[in-house]
């Protein structure tokens, strides 16, 4: 094979080597050079350029909005680079595909940055007009938007960024109005009483998108309830009953500040009870010596360990029956300073969601403080209670716990717990108290712990029939969301589906209502002293809407708070007077969950059916912008606004830890591009299975740039092979080697897989199935075998122009096929050969391949070849070690083939090239014991022979003809090419 420096000591032929020329240059310097792409790319108008190609079919990735509230971190440059390798490699693949970025701007984190600024300032937010403080919010989502839509560009992120979608524009904000409006019309929107989850540190309540849990440690308190009476019997000694009149049934809670709202206790109708009459006591036990508690048989033993109670006995079973119709006293009645507060019936009553899993067997009821609780009290008729404020305290006039706070402003927990244990004490109805941790809901955003809290909620009704005409998939919310997951989206992963249909099938009506300021206002009237129940209680008019919607498009939604504004939009359909209006804000994920409304049905780069093919976001989305998303679009559209479910994991350390600012292992984005470039951060996005949990810090990102210098090497060979090249040295595919005819066979097998892999949304595929063929079959094998035919073969010989020409069509291949992935280092390739003012592989599509490439008889055949070339090349390591030859060039060996059909394909070719030798013996010969063999290709053994002759000093074969030729020291080949 042609050394690229020729030997010294005989003629110099240096310069009639054809050595491979480029001025691509071998290290990227990604950091300083990927902003000047930028610019260009910028100035081209490469993504308005790509929408102006005609007749071809849509696809449109829809962009689940980012917060618009602080830097970039991992995780945004993740999901953004996995949504522009799918828009890129569709667009690519022949279709107009569209990415319109968007940004959420409303809701609590932005509100309470602009309060903790108020604070700062020793201002109150409620001093302020409300419109004024709105326009501190929006600016502050401005200032952000701004940011962040530099740091998406400099990832590399293609879209139409001059003008993308917001949820605070006018026209947003008037679709998510008229969206909501759908709702009142069509029947689901309804305003109740019951327990949310509520944020006593933001002071609002959460959806169930909103929540996440964390390990917390609560209080935990095992409660006396005494009978009172028998429904049959109200003198305890006339009841039939007096074992049981005299005992006490016992209730576990890790809720202590929920006691003062208990209105009932439940049972399991299944469960097996017992009758237990205690017999010795610890000296520190609360129980007393021969009282008898009720308990769940099943759970007895673990009430007796906490009460420590030393022994007792069980004195006989008690079926479910006879709680039916005991009433029980509440453990604060007739307390001192009570004022009768707590003295009402508490009733026994039976509870399907009763276990005896955990606790005692009896579960403490306060309708107002869970769900399982509140629909008791729907079944039952249980009053709702009142006593916890917005900001978590109790109700300043409730008897002896009188504003005490639950949680603190800071989500630490107050007095309320710990007076409610004291008086539980001191009222003789403690039995035994300790403490658990176990996962309890938080804020997604504060990060503080939640309480469930009685408030009058507005809700969406997902099991009511709705009042329109889209029924194709169902009547209700719920039936048309499940539909939807069942017959309409597909899932990547699988997994997804599962996981969204549980949620779905699982969940409760959706809470819409936020007491805040920041967002798009229920756009409703009530009518004045009418109740939530009656027919008349919410104005339902078409007109009324439709102003509301004009005045929305014209002004934005700040327009609701301004004075006047219901006299304005009621007069002359109703009297204003009679109505009152709405200042609660919509859930910030209706407003994102409305955007398939303002964004793919209504603009001009959106979709004809208001339909995206693709949602991709973070897993955490399933209960987030997948969800509501959902919900709202089989509310309005009667489906959902999607066709396919693309979810990632999160993003962690090297260790596989969860990345915080406190453990100072965050990984920032902006600093990797800094010391790497973009391609780098996206190239690890490329080669992580992005669907699970994927790990980055300073160790992989060294490995991901080593993956990116070996192909960045690979492309720069191919690069300099080519120069020159020009159409006239093409070669038609029926004139080429075999050898050439297999590279086009492996690009026709990858362009199927990689289009197919595209399509599937499967990058870590591609890359590797386009990392291995540019190391494995390529640089390892064909730029080997090949060299010496580019470098000392004349320019017409036609070995010469097959390689060059299958090299140019691999070049077409390769850097199209990887531009999604790597955008600034393909178009750095591109225009290394083909510059041009308007030159860019950004308006390329991946080129046709012929199907005649397509030759699987011709694959069999070198698969078998190189198979047997693996053990020439194992023989002649041995003897490059052991210091016989210095170069394969140097050997003649002689190759022992049992298998007649791979003898005749080995002479079928020239097999002395395929090995890089100066020649080769091929024998069916039986191999001698001394041969070389590899276990993994029987049949096939080596002997090890020196090359016979001299040196040629241009290509450095050792061949007997040499130094026989008119050129001093040259083979035939070289001599003819020397002319």
């Amino acid at each position: 094979m042609c050394a690229d420096t020729p030997e010294t000591t005989g003629p110099d032929y240096r310069s009639t080597v054809f050595l491979p020329e480029t001025a691509f240059p071998m290290r990227g310097d990604l950091p300083k050079r990927e902003p000047e792409w930028l610019a260009r790319w910028e100035s081209l108008g490469i993504y308005h350029r790509l929408r102006s190609q005609q007749g071809r079919p849509l696809f449109v990735l829809h962009d689940g909005p980012p917060y618009a509230n602080g830097h970039l971190h991992i995780g945004h440059a993740l999901n953004k680079t996995i949504k522009d390798i799918i828009v890129r490699s569709h667009q690519m693949m022949g279709h107009d595909a569209r990415y319109v970025p968007g940004w959420d701007c409303h809701g609590l984190p932005i509100e309470w940055k602009i309060e903790e600024q108020y604070r700062a300032k020793g201002l109150n937010k409620d001093d302020v007009d409300i419109v004024a403080f709105r326009q501190e919010c929006r600016k502050f989502a401005e200032g952000w938007i701004d940011i962040q839509r530099e740091e998406f560009k400099r990832l590399g992120v293609t879209g139409n960024w001059d003008d993308p979608y917001l949820t605070m524009d006018f026209h947003a904000e008037a679709v998510i109005a008229d969206e909501f409006m759908k709702l009142l019309m069509d029947g689901a929107l309804y305003q109740g009483s019951k327990p949310v989850m509520w944020s006593p540190v933001e002071k609002t309540a959460l959806a169930e998108a909103e929540v996440e849990y964390h390990d917390h440690t609560s209080h935990t308190i095992w409660v006396r309830f005494k009978v009172a009476s028998c429904a049959n019997f109200p003198e305890l000694d006339g009841c039939l009953n007096t074992e049981l009149l005299q005992a006490s049934v016992v209730i576990w809670t890790t809720t202590p500040w929920t006691i003062p709202q208990n209105r009932a206790v439940a049972y399991g109708p299944g469960i097996a009870y017992g009758l237990y009459r205690v017999d010795t006591v610890d000296e520190k036990s609360t129980a007393t010596v021969d009282e008898t508690l009720v308990l769940a048989d099943a759970l007895a033993d673990s009430v007796k360990t906490a009460a420590k109670i030393e022994s007792w006995t069980r004195v006989r079973d008690v079926a479910a029956s006879e709680f039916e119709g005991v009433i029980l006293r509440h453990p604060y009645a007739g307390a001192e300073g009570a004022n009768g507060e707590w003295d009402f019936d508490v009733p026994m009553l039976p509870g399907d969601h009763v276990t005896d899993d955990a606790g005692t067997g009896f579960v403490h009821t306060a309708p107002s403080h869970g769900d399982d609780d509140y629909q008791m009290g729907l079944k039952f008729r249980l009053p709702m209670t009142y006593n916890v404020e917005p900001d978590g305290t109790y109700r300043k006039d409730l008897p002896i716990f009188g504003g005490q706070a639950i949680l603190d402003q800071n989500g630490k927990e107050g007095p309320a717990n710990v007076s409610n244990i004291k008086q539980l004490a001191y009222a003789g109805a403690l039995l035994a108290k300790g403490k658990l941790k176990h996962s309890y809901p938080h804020s997604w955003r504060s990060k503080a712990p939640l309480i469930f809290r009685n408030t009058p909620q507005w809700f969406a009704a997902i099991d009511v029939p709705l009042e329109d005409e889209m029924n194709t998939y169902g009547r209700t919310i719920r039936s048309r969301a499940l539909t939807s997951i069942e017959e309409l989206v597909t899932f990547t992963p699988p997994s997804g589906k599962n996981r969204l249909h549980s949620m779905i099938q699982n969940r409760p009506d959706w809470v819409l209502s936020r007491q805040r300021a920041w967002g798009v206002p229920l756009t409703c009237f009530v009518k004045k002293g009418a109740k939530p129940t009656d027919a008349d209680f919410l104005l339902k008019n078409p007109q009324v809407n439709a102003r509301i919607t004009a005045a929305f498009e014209a002004e934005g939604a700040d327009v609701w708070y301004v004075q006047g504004f219901k006299e304005k939009i009621l007069q002359g359909i109703v009297d204003p007077s009679g109505y009152e209006q709405i200042f609660d804000v919509l859930d910030v994920w209706f407003d994102s969950g409305s955007t398939h409304a303002f964004v793919l049905r209504d603009r001009a780069d959106g979709t004809p059916d208001g339909i995206a093919d693709v949602y991709l976001e973070g897993t955490d989305q399933h209960r987030g912008w997948f969800h509501s998303s959902l919900l709202q679009g089989a509310a309005t559209k009667g489906r959902a606004p999607y066709r396919n479910v693309v979810t990632h994991g999160f993003t962690l350390d090297e260790k596989g830890m969860k990345m915080s600012k406190s453990l100072g292992n965050t990984i920032v984005p902006q600093k990797v591009i800094d010391q790497y470039g973009a391609d780098i951060l996206r190239l690890w996005v490329a080669q992580t299975d992005y669907t699970a949990d994927q790990r980055i810090g300073p160790e992989i990102l060294k490995g991901t740039a080593d993956s990116y210098r070996r192909l960045r090497n690979t492309m720069r060979y191919m690069l300099g092979a080519l120069e020159g090249f020009s159409e006239a040295e093409r070669l038609p595919v029926d004139q080429m080697p075999e050898l050439e005819q297999l590279i086009l066979h492996r690009l026709a097998e990858l362009d199927a897989e990689v289009r197919a892999l595209y399509r599937g949304f499967d990058f870590s595929g591609v890359f590797q199935a386009l990392f291995n063929f540019a190391t494995l079959d390529l640089s390892a094998f064909w730029f080997d075998v090949r060299k010496d035919v580019l470098y000392c073969d004349a320019p017409d010989s036609t070995r010469r122009r097959a390689m060059r020409t299958v090299m140019d069509l691999l070049f077409h291949r390769l850097t199209t096929w990887l531009a999604p992935i790597l955008p600034f280092t393909m178009e750095d390739v591109w225009l290394s050969r083909l510059p041009g003012d308007e030159s860019s592989v950004h308006l390329q599509d991946f080129p046709d391949t012929p199907a005649v490439w397509a030759n699987p008889a011709l694959a069999a055949k070198w698969n078998a070849i190189r198979a047997a070339r693996r053990v020439v090349t194992g023989a002649l390591e041995v003897q490059r070690t052991a210091k016989v030859i210095g170069s394969s060039l140097e050997a003649a060996p002689v190759v022992h083939v049992a298998d007649t059909a791979i003898l005749a394909a080995l002479k079928s070719v020239s097999f002395a090239d395929v090995c890089i030798t100066s020649g080769i013996q091929l024998t069916a010969d039986a191999e001698p014991q001394e041969a070389f063999r590899l276990p993994e290709v029987p049949g096939i053994g080596v002997v090890f022979e020196k090359a016979d002759g001299q040196k040629c000093q241009r290509c450095w074969q050792v061949l007997p003809d040499v130094g026989t030729h008119k050129h001093p020291g040259t083979c035939a080949r070289c001599n003819a090419a020397l002319g």
